[in-house]
This record gives structure tokens, sequence and C-alpha cells, in this order.
């Protein structure tokens, strides 16, 4: 299984927003989704979001040690 991280940016604030998956088109949608209460960050940010980077993984543990490098850099810095 491939796993992806990905850069959310908001058109209406211009914020980003960093996470992993093993689903980008499924994790946009339920960022952008009202009614979906696991993507707690979004919610309090203003959206719509729209995905403005993604790069695919081999593993879950590389996804998540690369969101970390991406947020410890900063999103705006690293894009």
């Amino acid at each position: 299984m491939r796993f992806w991280v990905y850069i959310l940016q908001s058109r209406s604030s211009g914020r980003y927003y960093c996470g992993q998956t093993s689903d980008v088109g499924r994790r946009v949608r339920q960022h952008n989704d009202p009614e979906y209460q696991q993507t707690r960050t979004t919610k309090v940010m203003a959206g719509p979001w729209e995905l403005v980077w993604s790069k695919g993984c081999s593993s879950r543990a590389a996804a998540m040690e690369l969101e970390k490098r991406i947020k410890k850099r900063g999103i705006a810095r690293f894009l």
C-alpha cells in the first residue's frame, strides 16, 4: 500500500495544512465535508480546502517522517 503526504491550502484564508493518508482524494473530501468531525484543525480554520501538493511514500512510517519534517520547517517555507 502506498501512503501520501499532502498539503492543503484554504481558498478563503490562504492558510496551509499538512497531513498523511493512504487515500488523498478521500481525505480532501473529508476536510471539506462540514458533517465529518474527525478533521478538527481544518474545521477550526476557514476553508474550503484545495490540494496544492502531494508526494507518495513507500510506508506509513516514511510518510509520518516526511510530514514531521515539513511541519518542523514550516509548510509555506517547504513549498
